[in-house]
């Protein structure tokens, strides 16, 4: 790892966390277009990023032909600029989208991609999980929110929202089971003496804060189902290794697909096939509102089919007013509303050559094609009744961002990057 391993590190750390206009608040604040100080912040980073990648000399012709998907849909992405109904405001979020693919070379640039990877991610844990205990516990000011109908506590931490904070622990907790396991399994070594009590209580307190405030129900059920079915897919990966079964590719690619293909089928059923979940996990039949947003959002959406509104052109204080929600609390719905049924597929492809590249990983490293794969599902499964894969830069699709466009190195040279 170098030092430029920093950069991403640091992007990842600002799109996770709260914006810097919050903790340090300034005139000329702009709510679709952030502080002036985010702005330069986040500009610097992205030249600091380019001038990273020109003195390294990427090979970007090989990058884009192994992310061919993924290119065609920030393609895609640019050119709904031009229908977008605030062709400006939709840039600023192109742009924003670029940035993440930047970060995500810085990765591949580093001459280990996996270690790289893993320094980010446990960057991420060691710093955002305790600061947003802090918050909650000393500074409820900045870590605490209150419903505003029921007046029931919530916990964000760091983020902005409740469910912001669960998907930072969702990735935490999952790679610190990860590392665990693989600690115990012999692939890695401690750093230091106390790394793994430091670890087996960081994980402990991700959980807590996943559970949410004592007696609460703000609690974020599809995270945890989310969760489950991640471990769930690692157990079965573990054990199809040790009893020598060989997993083929369509098996996972047929598993991405069909929760795709459940997300959508939730939206257009109002969640009747959810049903059975929301009653298990002590929801109602409307998912605490959530088929409620649907039946809403979805005439707009179905108003433009095809390619949608455009990058960022439909979620603005205006519409958040208008509609009285703060989100679509579905990742598929919000590609629909963004990029219309065009977008879908494309994103669908993007993460299903993902899935098979997670496959080809296996055969390289077991260990890091079972982390890669449970990324994924988990943030398929977690879209469903939440809202983050419509953009690269939230903390499950950027990671994976970063595993898919780092990993075409070892992929295109074999596996020297261990």
């Amino acid at each position: 790892m170098t030092r430029a391993l920093w950069v991403p590190t640091i992007w990842m750390l600002h799109a996770i966390n709260k914006p810097l206009g919050f903790w340090f608040p300034s005139s000329g604040a702009d709510p679709e277009s952030g502080s002036p100080l985010d702005r330069a912040f986040l500009t610097t980073l992205m030249c600091v990023a380019l001038w990273i990648l020109v003195r390294r000399r990427v090979d970007w012709s090989s990058a884009m032909k192994e992310n061919r998907w993924l290119i065609i849909l920030i393609v895609l992405m640019l050119v709904s600029v031009l229908w977008s109904n605030m062709p400006l405001v939709s840039f600023k979020r192109w742009i924003r989208e670029f940035q993440a693919i930047l970060m995500a070379l810085v990765v591949l640039s580093e001459p280990s991609w996996r270690q790289a990877i893993e320094s980010i991610l446990r960057r991420i844990s060691y710093i955002l999980i305790p600061f947003s205990v802090l918050l909650i516990k000393y500074f409820p000011k900045f870590g605490v929110l209150y419903d505003r109908w029921s007046g029931e506590m919530m916990w964000i931490g760091v983020a902005q929202q409740k469910n912001g904070l669960t998907s930072l622990c969702l990735m935490s907790a999952f790679f610190l089971i990860w590392s665990l396991v693989g600690r115990w399994q012999g692939h890695k070594t401690p750093v230091w003496k106390y790394q793994t009590h430091f670890e087996i209580f960081l994980l402990l307190v991700a959980f807590w804060l996943m559970g949410g405030p004592r007696g609460s129900l703000y609690y974020s059920a599809t995270s945890t189902y989310a969760l489950a079915v991640g471990l769930l897919i690692y157990l079965g990966l573990v054990l199809s290794k040790k009893f020598g079964f060989e997993l083929q590719a369509g098996v996972l690619t047929t598993i991405a697909a069909v929760i795709i293909i459940f997300g959508l089928v939730a939206l257009f059923s109002s969640g009747t096939n959810l049903a059975i979940f929301a009653s298990r996990a002590g929801r109602d039949a409307t998912l605490k509102g959530r088929t409620g947003v649907w039946a809403a959002l979805l005439p707009v959406a179905m108003q433009r089919p095809i390619l949608g509104g455009g990058v960022g052109g439909f979620w603005t204080p205006g519409t958040r007013a208008a509609f009285n929600i703060s989100g679509a609390h579905s990742g598929y719905l919000d590609i629909l509303l963004m990029l219309g049924f065009v977008g879908i597929l494309l994103f669908s492809f993007y993460y299903l050559s993902s899935c098979r590249k997670a496959h080809r990983e296996l055969s390289y490293n077991f260990n890091w094609g079972t982390l890669w794969i449970c990324y994924l599902i988990m943030t398929l499964v977690l879209n469903i009744a939440e809202s983050t894969m419509d953009s690269f830069t939230s903390s499950l699709p950027a990671i994976i961002l970063f595993i898919t466009v780092s990993s075409t190195k070892a992929l295109r040279i074999g596996d020297s990057s261990k």
